[in-house]
């Protein structure tokens, strides 16, 4: 079972600590459990979601690969507890742009999950974006994960975070000279 890294406290000051995973991935070829909370990719999701987010008596969150659109589950999000963001290699980025969206474009507040090659040094970035949490394979520990979460005081771009940008905050305090 792979370790789980969630962020806690306020959405400026990140702070990662180990969590328990309640969820199951479940692969395409393998029954799904009879109880539990689970993880299904998007293909299955889209053939089975229905039944199963109809029953109340479990969680159910999607794994979207590289390839997969998020636009596909926007009817669905309300109704999930979590979207898996894959990176098949730290060197794909098309799971930054999901999870983006989903925050930014579709309002999602469930857990934005980072699966397959999640290293720590991607942290600050992910967290930009959106992720919350993280199944990271390179045996880092939550206090690194907290330290590259928090590497840089200054953004100088807009994200899904709430962190001002260097520009706004440089204004301020020419503001506050001025008074």
């Amino acid at each position: 079972m792979p370790k789980l890294i969630k962020l806690v406290g306020a959405k400026d000051e990140h702070q990662a600590q180990w969590a328990e995973d309640a969820f199951v991935h479940v692969t395409d070829e393998d029954a799904i459990p009879e109880a539990g909370d689970v993880i299904l990719s998007l293909t299955r999701f889209q053939a089975e979601g229905d039944t199963l987010l109809s029953s109340n008596s479990r969680r159910v969150g999607v794994r979207i690969e590289p390839a997969g659109e998020v636009e596909a589950l926007a009817y669905d999000l309300p109704r999930l507890s979590l979207v898996a963001l894959a990176f098949p290699k730290y060197r794909d980025g098309r799971a930054y742009t999901s999870a983006r969206l989903l925050r930014e474009r579709f309002h999602y507040e469930g857990e934005i999950r980072a699966v397959g090659d999640v290293l720590q040094e991607q942290a600050g970035f992910m967290v930009r974006v959106g992720f919350d949490a993280f199944e990271p394979n390179d045996g880092s520990s939550p206090e690194a994960w907290t330290k590259a979460a928090n590497r840089f005081r200054h953004v100088y771009q807009r994200a899904a975070d709430v962190r001002p940008i260097a520009a706004d905050e440089r204004a301020a305090q020419v503001e506050e000279s001025a008074l």
